[in-house]
């Protein structure tokens, strides 16, 4: 079995964003929540920069002109993953970072729902019974260990996390919004481009913010520098294979599959925080991998 480039990507994808989450949630007791988020935008500019140019320099393909409507999507993609990465990074302070990572993952429901009434996405009922099989994985990781159903959620992290999800979710929408409606230019020249803008108005944003309100964490994200620039290089590199899958496939494809994350975040839990991974988050990680099979086998 061949597999498209889209599930490659966002493999690949998966493995940055583990990293690149394990390192800014280490940075939020040094910059704030703020501080930490601004941290993959500002040092992953240069890298977007840098990526957008190599692909220039070896393809000779001119860079896409910008339309409203690219600029727009953009934007909306760009807000919304702010506030989805500030809201995640809070989440991260109350609970392990590998559940942290699961309770963020009902992102491909809203993302599947948004890209049909934005987008006119196609979702089949393969995709939709994928898209179920591992959301369910990810609500057995967040089930309390004690197992009392009454009480199946904790209420803030639960709330926290959903509408950390939608941040994502609207932001999936709003770069694949963006790459399409650029009208010429391949796939590679049309992600690249909508990277760059993408983080150049999320770093003028908080730019702007940390100016106004929190000096001291913009000048801080300067002096742990070799973090700042791991997050920022992860971040940009993440990125750029999350907009990849979203020129070639539908934001609900991708997201889906990027829950494999989940796994993978477990398993830097247990190796670099020295956190426990019990038998339940076992079963979640299981289903899970048995919901991108699916997804995997209905796309192929």
């Amino acid at each position: 079995m061949t597999l498209p480039l889209w599930v490659w990507a966002a493999v690949m994808g998966a493995i940055a964003q583990t990293g690149r989450n394990a390192t800014q949630a280490s940075l939020t007791t040094a910059l704030g929540t703020v501080g930490a988020t601004q941290v993959r935008f500002l040092f992953g500019l240069p890298f977007a920069v840098l990526f957008l140019l190599a692909f220039r320099g070896v393809t000779g393909e001119a860079v896409p002109a910008l339309t409203l409507p690219a600029l727009a999507w953009t934007a909306m993609g760009a807000l919304a993953q702010i506030a989805g990465t500030a809201l995640m990074l809070v989440l991260m302070k109350s609970r392990s970072f590998g559940v942290s990572t699961a309770w963020l993952k009902t992102e491909p429901v809203m993302v599947a729902a948004l890209g049909v009434a934005f987008l006119g996405d196609h979702v089949t009922a393969g995709m939709l019974a994928a898209i179920a099989l591992a959301v369910a994985g990810v609500l057995i990781l967040s089930v309390k260990p004690e197992g009392n159903l009454g009480r199946f959620f904790d209420t803030g992290p639960a709330v926290l996390g959903l509408l950390a999800g939608l941040g994502f979710g609207l932001a999936a929408i709003g770069f694949r919004g963006g790459i399409t409606a650029l009208p010429e230019g391949t796939f590679l020249a049309r992600t690249l481009v909508t990277l760059v803008l993408s983080l150049a108005i999320q770093t003028g944003v908080l730019l702007v913010w940390l100016a106004l309100f929190d000096r001291a964490a913009l000048v801080g994200s300067f002096r742990v520098w070799r973090s700042s620039i791991m997050a920022g290089a992860l971040g940009a590199f993440a990125s750029a294979c999350w907009f990849t899958g979203f020129s070639l496939t539908s934001a609900a494809n991708v997201r889906t599959l990027a829950l494999i994350e989940v796994p993978f975040a477990l398993l830097t839990s247990r190796l670099f925080f020295g956190q426990k991974t019990s038998g339940r988050q076992m079963l979640g990680m299981a289903v899970i991998v048995a919901g991108v099979a699916v997804l995997l086998n209905v796309q192929t």
